[in-house]
């Protein structure tokens, strides 16, 4: 099998099975970095080689024709954002505007969460 194929299905099944919920995940950069050490375990065993190789990650992923797993989380959170920004004010996923213009949450908590929604949405 060429290693094109196992690139889509790894495109396909794999990295869709990794990322599963991962836009709404509170993603810290340990997680990213567990992420990526499983996709690059998997893409080496795809391709057979070993970390004793010392073929750089770009190479293997270049072989592969695949997009780093951190630019794949990072698009499915903007995703995730876009879906929320487009519901009703009264959804449940928007919640935390409610929260945070009613003081229900902590002054610095509520500053954090607009502060984020600007950036997230300017």
């Amino acid at each position: 099998m060429s290693l094109r194929l196992k690139g889509k299905f790894y495109k396909v099944v794999v990295r869709p099975t990794m990322l599963y919920v991962a836009e709404c995940w509170p993603v810290k950069s340990s997680h990213v970095q567990q992420m990526k050490v499983a996709e690059m375990r998997m893409l080496r065993w795809m391709c057979g080689h070993t970390r004793l190789d010392r073929i750089r990650n770009e190479v293997i992923r270049d072989k592969v024709g695949v997009a780093p797993v951190e630019a794949k989380m990072h698009e499915a959170r903007w995703r995730w954002f876009g879906y929320v920004k487009r519901r009703t004010a009264d959804a449940l996923v928007r919640r935390y505007e409610r929260l945070a213009l009613g003081g229900l949450l902590s002054p610095s908590l509520a500053e954090s969460l607009s502060e984020t929604v600007s950036v997230l949405s300017g």
